[in-house]
């Protein structure tokens, strides 16, 4: 049998890609191996949000020379947003040893190249919609059956909001929501195959169904999946602080299956950054929607993004960001030094004049911050019972997560995978926490 090996980096949607892109190269009759040697077909998900990113997908790529050198039959697929949605020529030059270049969630380039065009119901209909590939109907890889627990289930591809930093609206292009039936169709099909966790992804989230006025909004679709037989929890990510609007949060706060978490980046402290970003709000506005959120889900835990060095980021400017972070002590903050990418209006318009060993300290800074918070938050579950979904066991102890997304480990010689417990936590610490079935 052929065998198939996908390397994946970046955000959750590469991964949710490539896990789609495994079931279809195994209806195909293709077998997953973990070794890129034993491989007749190799796919890289490349990300390119970040130029570290990028330059490990470029590094990945000439590894993978010598491979096909020894190997001339070996077929390489470029996949993802290095690739992205326009003209591949210079790609194509550069790496003439790549058989397909593939854009984000598309799997229908390399199924055209392997089925030399004939397995049309594998590729993309005509309607654009990339996903129409599984028709609602996903059957996870092999290797991941009766393993997998938290599936991550696409529903907004794209972007049309086009923060002056973001590389993804030219990437993977225009915002587009999958039809409520398909995901509906995929969450019943994954729960029947033991997912008990579904998370739903878009780069704004709360923007699905604004691209048709006819078909549900995001806290439509939430009710509709609140009723799907199996599944024990759901959560999304990523949320707008322009389009996280009341009905989500009625929503998360009445539904017993939406869990009490919420992932609403800021990006940066200053009005006039924000600004110069394009984000569309200002510091007040997000500090209202904390207060709110906080008001109507009480005990709901919340992530930001946080951009440290933007162009022409002042030092009184970057303290905004840290008294914000310092006030309204999120869950999480999830930190980035700013990185130039091509073509984006901040790289055309603002030079990168933020020196990097500034950029270094500033996100030491944050990150030293929010270990303090973070460990003061999680200290408050210490000696409280808590539900937790087990997905996998790490390092001989069983890891899940808590409703509001805290990371748990605990200790036991039973099958936990796929069952949510209460356990009583016995140690806290800033990123994860230990406790004993209770």
């Amino acid at each position: 049998m052929k065998k198939y090996h996908v390397w994946t980096e970046g955000c959750q949607m590469n991964v949710a890609d490539s896990q789609r892109l495994g079931s279809v190269l195994e209806r195909l009759g293709y077998e997953f191996t973990g070794k890129a040697d034993d491989a007749d077909v190799i796919v890289l998900n490349t990300c390119v949000v970040r130029q570290s990113a990028e330059d490990k997908a470029y590094g990945r790529l000439s590894s993978l020379r010598p491979l096909k050198t020894k190997n001339p039959r070996l077929v390489v697929n470029l996949m993802g947003c290095l690739v992205g949605i326009r003209d591949t020529e210079k790609l194509r030059a550069r790496f003439p040893f790549v058989d397909v270049f593939s854009p984000p969630s598309d799997p229908g380039p390399l199924i055209s190249f392997l089925t030399q065009g004939e397995a049309r119901a594998f590729e993309a209909h005509a309607t654009g919609d990339r996903f129409s590939v599984m028709d609602g109907d996903i059957i996870l890889p092999e290797h991941e059956r009766g393993k997998t627990v938290s599936v991550h289930l696409p529903v907004v591809l794209g972007c049309s909001h086009a923060c002056t930093f973001c590389i993804i609206p030219s990437r993977r292009g225009a915002e587009h929501s999958r039809p409520a039936d398909e995901i509906a169709a995929e969450a019943g099909s994954l729960a029947a195959q033991g997912v008990k966790e579904i998370t739903l992804l878009g780069q704004i989230v709360d923007r699905y169904g604004k691209d048709q006025p006819e078909g549900p909004n995001l806290a439509a679709l939430l009710r509709r999946l609140d009723r799907v037989e199996g599944l024990e929890r759901i959560r999304f990510l990523t949320s707008h602080p322009n389009y996280f609007g009341e009905d989500i949060m009625d929503t998360v706060a009445e539904l017993p299956k939406v869990m009490p978490h919420i992932e609403i980046p800021i990006q940066a402290g200053d009005d006039e950054i924000l600004k110069k970003m394009r984000r569309g709000y200002t510091q007040a506005d997000y500090r209202r929607i904390v207060t709110k959120i906080r008001e109507r889900i009480p005990g709901c835990s919340i992530a930001t993004d946080i951009i440290v060095g933007f162009p022409g980021e002042t030092e009184a400017q970057f303290m905004e960001t840290y008294h914000l972070l310092e006030d309204l002590r999120l869950d999480v903050a999830h930190l980035a030094r700013y990185s130039p990418r091509p073509g984006t209006v901040s790289e055309r318009f603002y030079p990168d004049d933020v020196p990097e060993e500034e950029k270094v300290r500033r996100f030491r800074l944050l990150e030293d911050l929010q270990e303090k918070i973070g460990g003061e938050i999680n200290a408050h579950y210490l000696g409280q019972k808590v539900e937790v979904l087990f997905e996998d066991k790490v390092k001989g102890r069983w890891r899940g997560r808590t409703p509001t997304n805290k990371l748990v480990f605990v200790e036991s010689d039973q099958n936990l995978r796929g069952k949510v417990l209460p356990v009583t936590v016995t140690w806290t610490g800033p990123w994860s926490m230990q406790a004993r079935i209770s």
